[in-house]
């Protein structure tokens, strides 16, 4: 994606931030109106477009996603569905024959009663991962492990908050923009007190769509967070000999294990029994305004999606290589960040753990875009070398952080 539409991408997503002035706006869930089957389209609302747009609310029921709601829009080129009790991630998204998304042993969308995050040894987080974005955060992300006297779960808390409210507005004129924003609130007497003003931004016809969040500390004290948006992808852009490309100024396995494929750190095997996870950490350029982007495409180069943040925001990017069997979930995750994988206790040191003050706001953004033919896939290519500008990429051999120190 070129600077000016990331630029107008991010001036859409401010936008969307305070609702328009000349907007229909629904609320679907609060306090007050608990969560039931609704659906508006364009038809109804009287917009005439070439592609006939609509947005659907439903409640699962039975088995552990009892209760859960899912939110789907359909912009006439792509279908998405955001679960509003799951931190608002995004579960899958559609267009035609390719999903953007993955094939998790955990098929059921669970509800985060059902969840116990202190489980296995902090893994319990696990027990709901099967979705296309996950927030992760916003007190601490990474493995978990003790910080300070505290067991920290894996990957934080967001991706398991309910959203305490869900407003969805649509621009009344041209391009009818659809914003979907939910609230999620992480509070702790005497620890934390969050608010994460998340949104969807998209438009009929469109296969991309943009996450704006904005990170508040009303409490009275400065503390630390960390985001990291764990992006993951499975068939039919995952196959062996897909390509993952990004401009980077340094990258580094994450552990000894990730050593073996460090020359081929760009480059994914097929689903391969016994394969334990691999993970790179990159340091990605960014250009004169700090835009960059991230691009995974099949072995052809005829069908990939591309992610494009602003290191300013986002200034880490971790590559997630689980190139399991498919029953055990063959998947990969492109996720920009704050911070790395590594327990909180780790990152302090490698400067990756920020401060928010009292009342202080951080904002997060990156737009996410199906690259639906190989002439998609080669402009978005060209642009990360537009960015990397020839610049050299370091290959360290060794990981950041000694992992020998968490037994």
């Amino acid at each position: 994606m070129n600077t000016s539409v990331s630029l107008l991408w991010a001036s859409l997503g401010l936008l969307a931030l305070s609702a328009p002035a000349s907007a229909w706006e629904y609320t679907l869930i609060d306090a007050n109106t608990p969560a039931k089957n609704w659906s508006i389209t364009s038809e109804q609302l009287g917009v005439k477009t070439d592609k006939p747009f609509s947005v659907t609310l439903k409640t699962l029921h039975g088995g552990r996603q009892e209760g859960v709601s899912l939110i789907e829009i359909n912009t006439g080129a792509m279908k998405m569905t955001v679960v509003p009790n799951r931190g608002m991630n995004v579960l899958h998204a559609t267009s035609g024959n390719v999903r953007l998304g993955w094939d998790s042993p955990v098929h059921e969308v669970v509800n985060p009663a059902f969840i116990e995050l202190n489980g296995r040894g902090g893994l319990g987080w696990l027990e709901g991962f099967n979705e296309l974005v996950t927030r992760c955060g916003y007190e601490w992300v990474g493995h978990p492990g003790m910080d300070k006297g505290e067991l920290l779960t894996l990957h934080g808390r967001a991706a398991n908050i309910p959203a305490s409210k869900v407003v969805l507005t649509i621009d009344e004129k041209p391009p009818y923009a659809i914003h979907l924003k939910g609230e999620l609130r992480e509070q702790a007497f005497k620890k934390i007190d969050f608010l994460v003003d998340t949104m969807l931004t998209t438009e009929p016809g469109a296969t991309h769509f943009t996450l704006h969040d904005r990170l508040t500390n009303q409490g009275d004290y400065e503390k630390e967070y960390q985001a990291l948006y764990h992006s993951n992808f499975g068939t039919p852009l995952l196959e062996e000999g897909a390509k993952f490309a990004a401009p980077v100024r340094e990258v580094s396995p994450f552990n000894d294990y990730a050593k073996r494929d460090l020359k081929d750190w760009q480059t994914y095997r097929g689903p391969t029994k016994d394969f334990d996870e691999m993970v790179y950490n990159l340091f990605p350029y960014g250009d004169a305004q700090g835009n960059s982007l991230a691009v995974l495409h099949d072995k052809a180069g005829k069908q990939g999606v591309s992610l494009s943040f602003n290191i300013n925001q986002l200034p880490v990017f971790s590559l997630w290589k689980n190139t399991d069997t498919t029953g055990q979930g063959y998947v990969t995750g492109l996720e920009p960040g704050t911070s790395f994988s590594y327990n909180r206790r780790f990152q302090r040191d490698l400067n990756l753990v920020p401060k928010i003050g009292p009342k202080e706001t951080r904002d997060f953004e990156i737009t996410y875009s199906l690259l639906s033919d190989a002439k998609a896939v080669n402009d978005a290519l060209k642009r990360v070398e537009t960015i990397q500008q020839g610049r050299k990429t370091e290959v360290r051999e060794t990981p950041l952080v000694d992992l020998s120190q968490e037994k």
